[in-house]
């Protein structure tokens, strides 16, 4: 059988590295140690798997995911074997942390290590009035991959205030305390108005990825 399907460009990316970017959207994971990663994010896998659903590790990460619907969709995977994680056809890419804390948009999540520690956190009041938005905080030694709709931004928060769309903003440094900001006018009620009624403000020492969409629209459990 011929077929350009069948070219080298297309073959799976062999390395001995456990994450493995087999494409700018393919993630692969080379199995041993095990993987947290967001439910759904699996799209194949060679060798012996086991998926177990992986809910919060408190009553407060249960109620968050109680009012959000985000935050708890995690899955834990163990095995031997390799496992290929993707979204949507997404840009992915790998942050290695080395005792670093990082919050991360629960919607940009794929998977990480499972030696990290976490924990879902809240934006106060924003989790209600920015269409649920819960993140999940990772510290310590081991890789997260997030994904990404398009080419990620990196904003240096530390020199101005800087203010981002709730939904395009993908991680960022887990020592800024993002302030929700309100631009709401009653004009934005009238005909097209823009809808970007509240953004997340940053500043301090640290950085803020963004990408360059605001995503598919999460709707919170009810």
């Amino acid at each position: 059988m011929r077929s350009e399907i069948f070219a080298q460009s297309h073959a799976e990316q062999q390395s001995t590295q456990r994450w493995t970017l087999q494409s700018s959207r393919m993630l692969r994971v080379l199995m041993g140690p095990e993987v947290i990663a967001a439910q759904g994010a699996m799209v194949a896998y060679q060798g012996q798997m086991d998926f177990k659903y992986q809910g919060a590790r408190s009553l407060g990460g249960m109620l968050k995911k109680a009012v959000s619907g985000e935050g708890g969709n995690l899955m834990r995977v163990s095995g031997q074997g390799e496992v290929f994680f993707a979204r949507s056809a997404q840009r992915i890419f790998l942050l290695e942390l080395e005792g670093d804390v990082l919050t991360i948009n629960t919607r940009s999540l794929l998977a990480f290590d499972a030696t990290l520690d976490y924990d879902v956190t809240a934006m106060g009041n924003a989790g209600l009035l920015a269409g649920g938005l819960f993140n999940l905080q990772v510290q310590g030694h081991g890789v997260a991959a997030l994904s990404c709709d398009g080419t990620p931004m990196v904003l240096d928060c530390s020199v101005q205030p800087t203010y981002v769309d709730p939904q395009a903003a993908v991680c960022w440094s887990a020592n800024l305390q993002p302030q929700l900001h309100s631009t709401f006018k009653m004009g934005s009620l009238i005909g097209r108005g823009s809808g970007e009624s509240f953004q997340l403000g940053f500043h301090g020492p640290g950085f803020v990825v963004v990408q360059p969409s605001e995503g598919q629209p999460v709707v919170a459990a009810s």
